[in-house]
């Protein structure tokens, strides 16, 4: 955990400036995101990162909670909030796996829509974080993910990745296929219910999923 931390704290500042590498495909995402969600909506995203996504469906919810593990990235996310004049969106640092747990100690209804985009992969626990989110989600939830499958990509993505770990330039990275990752979502308790790739030629796999 504090090995992530401290790989996107650093990254953090750096992440924001950068611009979005697929405009179209990321207008897509926040298209059939929003599809699903009402004004009402009670939503978790985590892995919100510097909350760009977050600032964006906010008017698509009643109320947004985005989380990372990053308190850098966390940081940004709320000067952003406060800069655009979004005050139903709140950023709180803490693992994916305890994302919301506080809201629903205190009392709060379970969530209806739980969001993770370009995220799945980077879990080191990934059947346990889905099933922790699972029972934060009311039931027939949803969860929405976007997911980079490294499988599907070629036989130089994964030694190409590890040289760039070495010297501390990429994180931890799960390799998956679509097939895995379908897989791991339905072995959780979800039922996929929508799937595309966004974009098709980067293997990005788009998974809307119920919870049952």
């Amino acid at each position: 955990m504090r090995r992530q931390d401290d790989f996107w704290d650093k990254a953090a500042r750096k992440y924001a400036a950068s611009p979005i590498r697929n405009e179209a495909a990321y207008q897509r995402t926040l298209e059939a995101t929003a599809a699903h969600l009402t004004p009402q909506d009670r939503v978790l995203e985590i892995g919100c990162g510097t909350g760009t996504t977050a600032l964006r469906l906010a008017g698509h919810a009643g109320r947004y909670l985005g989380t990372d593990i990053s308190g850098e990235m966390i940081a940004i996310a709320r000067e952003r909030a406060a800069a655009a004049g979004i005050d139903t969106v709140d950023f709180q640092k803490t693992a994916a796996s305890e994302a919301g747990r506080a809201e629903l100690a205190a009392g709060a209804p379970p969530f209806d829509a739980v969001l993770a985009f370009n995220l799945l992969h980077l879990l080191e626990d990934l059947p346990g974080t889905l099933a922790a989110l699972r029972e934060k989600l009311k039931p027939g939830g949803l969860l929405i993910s976007k997911t980079v499958c490294l499988k599907n990509w070629g036989w130089y993505i994964r030694p190409l990745v590890t040289a760039m770990q070495l010297v501390g330039k990429a994180p931890h990275v799960g390799f998956l296929s679509i097939a895995e990752l379908d897989r791991t979502i339905t072995d959780a308790g979800f039922r996929i219910v929508e799937a595309d790739l966004l974009p098709a030629s980067h293997k990005a796999r788009f998974v809307v999923a119920q919870k049952v």
